[in-house]
């Protein structure tokens, strides 16, 4: 376990009922943590919603705030900083997991349109950097350091077919976060990228059916990607949330002070690099 005590921490993109947000912003209350979770609104398809995780936060005695913004909107983005801190005073750490959804950008290049293309830039790369803006201007004036976890992918170091849009934000995530990290290391603030893979979230079934060839259940597509994955990896099973929840944490702990810039696969060793 991470001592985290006394620490504030914002998390993006936790609305999700098997989500990475949630089970990252659960593991740091469990650490320690006070939190704000955010998402993009109240009614946002298969999430659960906010309050429900705030309850979660404080069943485990820590204090929770629900702000929703649009992390790609630079006013709502300073808006929902301005809160944070209003409610709690500071924040220590960042973890950027807010993404856009898997639809209409999984297809061919050639058959890629341009409005789904810079959807995902817009939330994935474009929210990252305006969140990672306005909460580093808060860690520099605070003057005491601070952490900032960026959420990238196995596709961000690998490309896939199908996944040019996808792979081009989370390719740029990792570029973004080693140049932030060494701007910002002076100040003893530490940036961090991590990099799953293939996570059993809801927004595999939003993959599957785009994926799925025609005349293929999307739900028959889902269970052979999790059959595939599963049999790709030599730890022999799916990347779950809570792989990911267990990395945040030692990432804004005190445990990996001596690092920055580094971007994290977390994949059961799919990959080896």
């Amino acid at each position: 376990m991470y001592n985290l005590s006394g620490k504030i921490a914002l998390v993006t993109g936790a609305a999700g009922a098997a989500g990475l947000g949630r089970a990252i912003a659960l593991r740091l209350a469990q650490e320690g943590a006070d939190l704000v979770v955010n998402d993009l609104s109240e009614e946002v398809g298969f999430r659960s919603g906010l309050p429900d995780v705030v309850r979660e936060i404080e069943a485990l005695g820590r204090r929770g705030l629900a702000v929703y913004a649009d992390v790609a909107n630079s006013l709502q983005v300073e808006t929902m900083v301005e809160r944070a801190l209003d409610h709690f005073g500071r924040i220590d750490i960042l973890v950027n997991n807010a993404g856009a959804p898997a639809g209409q950008d999984r297809v061919p290049v050639v058959e890629l349109e341009e409005d789904a293309f810079d959807l995902v830039q817009r939330v994935n790369v474009k929210g990252t950097f305006l969140c990672c803006r306005a909460v580093a201007r808060h860690m520099l004036q605070r003057g005491d350091g601070g952490t900032i976890i960026n959420i990238s992918s196995t596709s961000g170091k690998y490309g896939v077919a199908r996944f040019a849009a996808y792979c081009a934000s989370k390719f740029a995530v990792r570029g973004f976060t080693q140049a932030l990290a060494q701007e910002l290391a002076p100040q003893q603030i530490t940036v961090y990228a991590i990099c799953p893979g293939l996570v059993a979230t809801e927004r595999i079934d939003d993959m599957a059916s785009v994926l799925a060839p025609p005349g293929v259940d999307p739900s028959h597509h889902r269970e052979q990607m999790i059959a595939t994955s599963i049999n790709s990896v030599p730890l022999g099973r799916m990347t779950e949330q809570d792989d990911i929840a267990k990395v945040a944490a030692f990432l804004a702990s005190d445990q990996s002070d001596f690092m920055t810039g580094a971007s994290l696969t977390v994949d059961g060793g799919y990959h080896m690099d």
